[in-house]
């Protein structure tokens, strides 16, 4: 009886196989395939939203990134191998990537001259490469299988997290919308100044996760992970520094045309006469200036240049920052920014250490690849970690260059002496080669998270925006409209005292968010497979 039933079940699966097989498989794939291409998108959307409708253009929308994950962690559940698991990872990474920095084909094609089929495959070939260690991670969650939702969560979060430090860290990193930065704002912001940006985005991750898989879990099981989630949301922000007083600032937006900035013929005498102009009209305590305001070496500048801003800062009260190339043939170049201030014999110097791949420094390999771009100042030397910051009226002026300010734990060295630690950051950065899209606002995010985990007021000076004073809680107080010549004048009170998270970042890197991660992986194999040996995993092995 038992066998004609099962008999009659195959046929009928056979039947209804054979006449939807064609057709509904692909359509299957399709759209497993298109929702990971979507969540991918939106994930990138939340961490800086794009689009001037719904919601405020450049907003970090929390919520929405810790929803958009779901899809792709239902998928790798019901993936039914490891390779599936894989490519899922990857498309969603890919996809995700992709959308978040776009914008490196106004960079490389209109910018840089490269053809514009090779530009587009340049991207997607990046997005994929990077995507590879998010597909690593899928492709480990889907190896181990954890049995409990709460042993998955924590799995997935520190897989995940694992990846995006991998990505930000090795071969120089480029870690440019992690998901961490959709928390400038929201409940898991008040955790920044303790745990950095890596923890919480595997808090985030975590909470995703949770969320995704507690249909599984029984009904205190979910209560369980419903509290924990409530209890990691309820803190509020510690406030670990004090004032240090005030500093009346102007920054200097100058709006080059990006093709026209290193002309010599246009470009060139336009900067040096708007930027000289504002630098010598301000009366402000600090005068800030972008990255290469002035875009010529020194030693090529127009006679007396550099003598009349130094006479002009002598006499009088103000001190002046400005991004400027340093060097020649035979010591090599630096990107760098110089101050000046009244009495001192020579000027304040720091060089950028974080280069960025192709545009200040190439890569082994890669010089044909450069040869295909017309982008000036392709190969800098590095500056050290940890340089002085600028002692300037009672604040200690601590300056970042374009992206330097992505990685908070390079920051984070200048912190492990208080004494010597900044009051201000200032960063100055030149977004005009990404021309008016939303890497300026992605920028302004990343910027407002180290602002957070050091709360430490961020000044921003840049060539066509985000030019803004912002507060040690990461609001922005100013700024000015971008692509447009203006300057922004206003007061910025300088902080002092140590974060949680400067502390240990200053001491230890991120050392302790690797052992803890790969503390719950050890975790999750050794107590989370309910049966290792189809696996290939044997406990205790």
């Amino acid at each position: 009886m038992v066998q004609g039933r099962t008999r009659q079940t195959i046929g009928k699966l056979s039947f209804l196989q054979h006449m939807t097989g064609r057709n509904r498989v692909p359509a299957a794939r399709w759209g497993v395939g298109l929702a990971l291409v979507l969540s991918g998108a939106v994930s990138a959307a939340a961490v800086c939203w794009p689009f001037d409708c719904w919601f405020v253009q450049g907003q970090a929308l929390w919520w929405l990134q810790i929803l958009a994950l779901f899809p792709l962690i239902g998928l790798l559940q019901g993936s039914g191998s490891g390779q599936q698991a894989f490519a899922r990872g990857a498309l969603f990474a890919s996809a995700w990537l992709c959308a978040t920095f776009w914008w490196l084909y106004v960079a490389m094609h209109v910018y840089g001259g490269l053809p514009a089929i090779l530009t587009v495959v340049a991207v997607l070939l990046l997005a994929s490469i990077l995507g590879l260690y998010y597909a690593s991670a899928a492709f480990l969650f889907w190896k181990l299988k954890a049995v409990t939702p709460g042993w998955s969560a924590a799995l997935f979060a520190a897989l995940w997290t694992m990846a995006e430090m991998a990505r930000g860290t090795w071969l120089t990193g480029f870690g440019w919308g992690a998901l961490a930065y959709a928390h400038t704002t929201g409940p898991l912001s008040h955790w920044v100044p303790i745990l950095g940006a890596y923890s919480v985005g595997a808090l985030a991750v975590w909470c995703s996760a949770t969320l995704a898989l507690i249909a599984r879990a029984g009904w205190l099981q979910r209560l369980t992970l419903l509290l924990l989630i409530m209890a990691l949301w309820l803190p509020h922000g510690i406030q670990s520094t004090t004032s240090t007083g005030d500093l009346k600032v102007a920054l200097l937006q100058g709006n080059i045309p990006q093709d026209e900035k290193f002309d010599t013929g246009t470009g060139v005498p336009l900067a040096l006469h708007w930027y000289a102009d504002h630098m010598q009209a301000s009366q402000a305590d600090l005068v800030l200036a972008p990255e290469t305001a002035i875009p010529l070496l020194p030693q090529e500048l127009p006679d007396g240049y550099w003598a009349n801003l130094k006479l002009h800062v002598d006499q009088g009260n103000s001190a002046l920052l400005t991004g400027i190339p340093l060097g020649d043939y035979t010591q090599g170049y630096t990107n760098s920014v110089l101050a000046l201030a009244p009495g001192a014999a020579e000027p304040w110097r720091y060089d950028k250490h974080h280069l960025v791949p192709f545009g200040e420094f190439i890569p082994p390999l890669f010089k044909w690849f450069t040869r295909m771009m017309n982008i000036p100042l392709g190969d800098f030397n590095r500056g050290s970690i940890g340089q002085p910051s600028f002692a300037w009226k009672g604040q200690r002026v601590a300056a970042n260059i374009c992206y330097e300010d992505l990685f908070g734990e390079e920051l984070g060295a200048r912190f492990i002496d208080p004494a010597l630690s900044p009051t201000v950051f200032a960063n100055v950065s030149n977004l005009g080669w990404f021309g008016n899209t939303v890497a300026i606002d992605q920028h302004l995010q990343i910027s407002r998270m180290r602002a957070l985990e050091f709360q430490r007021p961020f000044l921003r000076a840049t060539n066509t925006g985000a030019t803004v004073i912002m507060d040690h809680q990461g609001q922005v107080l100013a700024s000015l409209p971008r692509l447009t010549q203006g300057v922004l004048e206003g007061v910025v009170q300088g902080r002092t005292g140590t974060t949680p998270f400067a502390w240990w970042v200053s001491r230890f890197g991120l050392w302790p968010v690797w052992l803890l991660a790969l503390a719950i992986l050890a975790g999750a194999w050794r107590f989370g497979v309910p049966d290792p040996a189809p696996l290939g995993l044997r406990r205790g092995d």
